[in-house]
């Protein structure tokens, strides 16, 4: 029998070293297989009951057939029902949200103008005002924080300023992209002007549904002809991160992402050749050699291993911070901008080229990376994504909300930057220490043996 006395609007329910089924426990499956004196845990009165996720309908069809499930949740079309947490899709989030009335402990993907970011025109139009805002406060040496992203125009409405720069910088080459597009959908390399005569007549503008006389808008950036090569293909890394809110500001990174590369060797002869030059999955499964046994993936681990040993600890150092430092200026620049819901989180996928000196360059951020596997350590690292995603949010409020860590997950900044504990480990090529932030993008992530200590431990701090 327990001494202490639950709190109102508690309940005791079976812990994770209980023999009850987990289905039939008032919380999720636990990683804890730790012993203490009662198997036995407190939690919120509507956590007797297990967490309803829901999904978009697609998603539940999948989920459903993989799983081997009879049903799951009906998708929400208001705040009433029996739910907690939706993996929405943008397009419901548009049709639904402002009609919704949300309860306190439901929790929706997406803010409500999440494309402030995540379109490749805004992103660069928010992050060039944040730019000239931080030039007139505080000079021009800071304002060069911001130059992590190419030479960008959106067209057509910038397309005679794009003209005037094209002409002062003769012979280089310039990628044009739909602004609203993703996967490699509509992309182009072109070194002259005359090259995208065919856009410029309409052949790149369908039309809108909506007004039938708008173009879609493109962008056109200058294209890095140095990007860092690896057995002679380009690649570019895959980064997620984690916004809980914007007001104040809260990100976490996450340990794990991978490198995804090219299936054929980079050249700049041959600027037609979308296998050489965009690295997305979508577009590499297609080239005639690709083998989707091998794919065309590293983990952060095995890229920060490599790059560690061939170009030394302290550059790669500098490098995993200037990634840093694009994540939090990116949102930072959208900080004032974003509705902030406490109902709402983001996971990003942020999408990074490396130039052949180490410098990061940042070429989109998506909104719903996709979190299909293209093989079993790409499940992994994306199964491991999302179950850490879910204990970050902590809708069993079982942990004390001091974390810095929490699985794969590491809090980068809270309202400002996030220092790191001296007892956490990160070895990259040979044991070197780490720089005080509290990042550990690419580092060893025992994910598993981390979420059994805190769960201890914050049993306990309850407990007393």
């Amino acid at each position: 029998m327990r001494a202490e006395k639950i709190p109102r609007g508690w309940t005791e329910v079976p812990g994770p070293n209980s023999q009850v089924p987990a289905a039939q426990q008032g919380t999720r499956p636990s990683n804890n297989t730790g012993s203490s004196q009662s198997s036995n845990i407190i939690v919120p009165s509507r956590f007797s009951r297990p967490i309803q996720p829901v999904a978009p309908q697609a998603t539940q069809v999948n989920a459903q057939g993989r799983l081997g499930l009879q049903s799951l949740p009906p998708i929400p079309r208001n705040g009433d029902g029996d739910w907690d947490f939706y993996w929405c899709d943008r397009e419901w989030l548009h049709q639904n949200y402002d009609t919704m009335f949300l309860h306190e402990h439901q929790k929706i993907l997406h803010f409500r103008n999440h494309y402030e970011l995540t379109r490749k025109n805004l992103m660069v139009k928010n992050l060039k005002r944040l730019r000239k805002q931080t030039e007139r406060e505080q000079g021009k040496t800071e304002a060069q924080s911001f130059d992590f992203y190419p030479t960008t125009y959106e067209l057509p409405s910038e397309y005679h300023i794009f003209v005037e720069e094209f002409k002062k910088n003769l012979g280089i080459i310039w990628i044009m992209k739909p602004a609203a597009k993703s996967q490699g959908k509509g992309i182009f390399l072109f070194r002259r002007l005359k090259d995208i005569t065919d856009w410029k007549k309409g052949e790149y503008q369908p039309l809108s549904d909506q007004t039938r006389d708008v173009p879609e808008t493109y962008v056109v950036q200058r294209y890095i002809e140095n990007p860092l090569l690896i057995g002679g293909r380009k690649f570019d890394v895959r980064v997620y991160v984690l916004v809980c809110s914007y007001n104040p500001l809260k990100v976490w990174l996450y340990r794990g992402g991978f490198a995804r590369f090219s299936n054929t060797r980079f050249s700049l002869d041959s600027i037609e050749d979308t296998y050489v030059h965009l690295t997305n999955v979508a577009v590499q499964k297609n080239a005639p050699d690709y083998d989707p046994e091998k794919g065309c993936k590293w983990s952060t681990q095995q890229l920060r291993k490599y790059l560690a040993a061939k170009h030394g600890v302290d550059k790669v150092q500098k490098m995993f911070k200037a990634i840093d430092n694009i994540i939090i200026k990116s949102l930072q620049s959208v900080q004032k901008i974003i509705i902030n819901d406490k109902h709402c989180f983001e996971m990003y996928g942020y999408d990074v080229l490396l130039d052949d000196d180490l410098k990061p360059w940042l070429i989109e951020i998506n909104a719903s990376p996709s979190l299909t596997a293209s093989g079993k350590e790409d499940y992994d690292l994306k199964f491991g994504l999302i179950s850490d995603l879910l204990n970050v949010l902590d809708l069993e409020n079982r942990l004390t909300g001091k974390e810095k860590r929490i699985g794969g997950w590491d809090l980068l900044w809270d309202d400002g930057p996030i220092v790191a504990d001296d007892n956490m480990d990160c070895t990259p090529a040979n044991g070197s220490a780490v720089s005080t932030p509290n990042s550990y993008l690419g580092c060893f992530n025992d994910r598993k043996k981390q979420l059994r200590e805190i769960y201890l431990t914050a049993q306990s701090v309850k407990k007393s």
